[in-house]
């Protein structure tokens, strides 16, 4: 089946472009399917925020004449887009998936909305998101609770848990998240997308902090290199932003000649953390295998991230939660989930010491990280331990207390500012998607989403996306 034979809503950003060009197909009736999808499927789903189907279409029509004119605006004129709710967007309230904050108008587009806008993008809705994306799960005090399309009795992931939602549910072909220890990479492996985390700076954002990225949520690596193009373009408002790089983007194509000679790490265990499932393992190790068919040599990692290190993270963002808790008045603080209240609360007691040397442990997160890959020229991994969990559940733990056990394989590479990216790996037995992470040098983010390319044509076919429940 070729792009062409799938309903539109399904059509690749690619193939919707050329069709355009081609004059043989309309954003207006693109954009129709695509709202019509979201119609069946958000009723059970929950992955949008401020869907406005006329907003939409009228952004369409716009595109439309464009293209009737031969004067489209931008790489991505007329193809549908969906934004997370922590990205603001001209005008529209930014709730940050929870329901102690004021609603207010945002007065401009942060980076992301303002790339996809300048290039004609048709954004048709945002996405839902936990409580200050704070969780790997699309539980929310302010959003309804959003579930995975493969098996609706799960959760999609988070925090960029409608972005994932949406992209396996047909929404459109481009999205995009934001991942601060796996909130990228997490909920594509849960839905069965592709994500790539850039490298920290690469895709401007606002507010910057460390280790936090937006990036593509797509269903292939070629309509996330294509996004990369938009989104990479410089913003001033991003202090962390890297300089300006002429990447060559479009040649992100790679057949699997280009692995022969190269060292990938294989890593099987993360040091801490929930241990890997046996239907996780297996499917890592046989991506493993067929790299090494192609040629490439595997190489096995030892595990570089302790149990202090991930416990000095979580110690630091709770006292971080505390203090921003502690800003609002009661009876907003008392709207937050009460998870992540309990969470936050249970760093009350820590002496500004402990706080210190929990705050350390990000650079020696960074320093093990970049020491372990240095040996080898990529790294493989699974991007979670498990398939997805329970819908109603925070976290695969769901206990405040162990609320990170999950992101071992993920953080590391936000905070050595690598780039990393989940492709879809396999299914275990009850249908649920697994995710091969693969993560590379700092800067090399062409470079992951080459052996990522190479992936999707080593590995066996997958099963036909979900389509929603009847009637």
């Amino acid at each position: 089946m070729t792009d062409t034979d799938l309903p539109l809503h399904d059509w690749p950003a690619h193939a919707l472009l050329a069709a355009y060009r081609q004059r043989a197909l309309s954003p207006v009736d693109v954009t129709r399917a695509v709202l019509a999808r979201i119609d069946r499927w958000e009723p059970h789903l929950h992955a949008t925020y401020l869907l406005r189907p006329e907003a939409a279409l009228e952004q369409a029509r716009a595109s439309e004449a464009r293209w009737l004119r031969g004067t489209p605006q931008g790489l991505l004129d007329g193809v549908p887009a969906t934004i997370k709710e922590n990205i603001a967007t001209r005008g529209d309230p930014t709730p940050l998936g929870t329901a102690a904050t004021v609603l207010a108008p945002a007065p401009e587009d942060a980076p992301p909305a303002a790339r996809l806008r300048e290039a004609g993008a048709v954004l048709i809705a945002k996405t839902t998101m936990p409580d200050y994306g704070m969780l790997s799960s699309g539980l929310s005090s302010f959003h309804p609770l959003a579930r995975n399309p493969w098996d609706l009795s799960r959760g999609p992931g988070g925090s960029s848990a409608g972005a994932a939602a949406a992209a396996a549910a047909g929404y459109g072909p481009l999205h995009v998240g934001t991942d601060i220890g796996g909130s990228l990479r997490l909920p594509a492996g849960w839905c069965g997308i592709f994500s790539l985390k850039p490298s920290l700076g690469r895709v401007p954002i606002d507010p910057p902090t460390t280790g936090r990225a937006a990036g593509p949520m797509t269903r292939t690596v070629r309509d996330a290199a294509l996004m990369m193009q938009v989104l990479s373009q410089p913003d001033a408002r991003d202090s962390m932003a890297l300089p300006p790089a002429a990447i060559a983007w479009d040649s992100f194509e790679a057949g699997p000649e280009r692995v022969r000679g190269l060292r990938l790490g294989l890593l099987l265990d993360a040091g801490c953390g929930l241990a890997v499932e046996p239907e996780v393992r297996a499917a890592i190790e046989q991506a493993a295998r067929l790299f090494e068919q192609a040629g490439a040599t595997i190489v096995p990692m030892r595990p570089f991230l302790t149990p202090a290190m991930l416990a000095g993270m979580d110690h630091f963002w709770r006292m971080r939660s505390l203090a921003d808790l502690r800003t609002l008045p009661p009876e907003r603080r008392a709207r937050v989930l009460p998870y992540i209240q309990a969470w936050a609360d249970s760093a009350a007691g820590m002496t500004g010491m402990e706080v210190f040397e929990a705050g350390q442990q990000f650079h020696a997160t960074r320093v093990a990280t970049v020491r372990a890959c240095s040996a080898v020229d990529y790294v493989l991994s699974p991007v979670a331990p498990m398939p997805a969990f329970a819908a109603e559940a925070a976290s695969p733990t769901n206990d405040p207390l162990r609320p990170l056990e999950h992101i071992a394989f993920t953080v590391p590479y936000n905070m050595s500012e690598q780039p990393a990216a989940s492709v879809p790996c396999a299914h275990t037995a009850g249908g649920l998607p697994i995710g091969l992470q693969i993560a590379g040098p700092r800067f090399d983010d062409l470079g992951v989403l080459r052996l990522a390319r190479v992936f999707e044509q080593l590995r066996p076919a997958l099963p036909p996306w979900p389509s929603p429940p009847a009637g």
